[in-house]
């Protein structure tokens, strides 16, 4: 088994007064040449936006990206005519493919929202743009993983163009769990949000987060209250 740890005080850090992002993988200004990617993972920002505020339209292009709000809402704008709010709860996905812009804003003018970005390198490239979002039910993941993101069209989730799934989860202290690859040659990342776990034998405390490839199982101990997103990649880039 290899795996690796990214505690939540080595992340890389910006402060831009409107924004505060954490990186945990190489970013704009943070650069750690030991962090670029976990496989088909490339980007995993823990944004703070203020109110009123948000990213201009800028472009993008062959990236499966991300939103995940954990408090708050957003609102989105693309160059395909799109409008549409995040709230919490919601996930969403866009397809940038052959070329996209869009534009994210914190939906409200005087309170902050906090949400995960997320890139995952595309399993076809060139592909047209394409934008999705759901709501998901919190009560769906209490002591179990709900599956938000999969690469299985018609499941009933959200659709993503590589060979990944992301799921939430909401344990109690005292559960257990096990982790098992999802397919041949692909990695585990655990991002923890809150509470305290037992991976094997780490101890990951809030936005803690490990890394698990060449696995077949690993035993997980929620030793306090534990909200977790947990995102299954390829690990070879073809």
């Amino acid at each position: 088994m290899k795996k690796v740890i990214h505690r939540a005080d080595s992340r890389g850090y910006a402060n831009h007064n409107w924004l505060q992002s954490y990186h945990t993988f190489s970013f704009a200004g943070y650069y750690n040449p030991e962090r670029i990617h976990f496989g088909a993972l490339r980007v995993l920002n823990d944004d703070v936006v203020k109110g009123g505020m948000g990213f201009g339209a800028h472009p993008h292009d062959n990236m499966e990206i991300v939103s995940i709000p954990l408090r708050g809402e957003l609102e989105h704008k693309d160059s395909t005519g799109r409008n549409e709010i995040i709230h919490q709860h919601d996930v969403q996905i866009m397809s940038a493919g052959s070329g996209i812009q869009h534009s994210e804003y914190n939906a409200s003018k005087t309170e902050p929202v906090n949400f995960l970005q997320i890139w995952v390198f595309p399993k076809l490239r060139d592909i047209t743009p394409r934008y999705q979002q759901q709501a998901f039910n919190p009560a769906d993941r209490n002591n179990k993983l709900q599956v938000v993101v999969s690469p299985e069209q018609d499941s009933g989730v959200l659709w993503i163009n590589q060979d990944a799934w992301f799921s939430l989860g909401k344990f109690d202290a005292g559960e257990k769990l096990s982790l098992t690859p999802k397919m041949k040659d692909q990695g585990s990342y655990l991002f923890l949000l809150d509470g305290e776990l037992q991976v094997g034998d780490e101890i990951l405390t809030k936005r803690d987060a490990i890394g698990l490839s060449d696995f077949e199982k690993i035993d997980v101990t929620v030793l306090k209250p534990a909200e977790f997103l947990l995102i299954d990649v390829p690990m070879n880039l073809s």
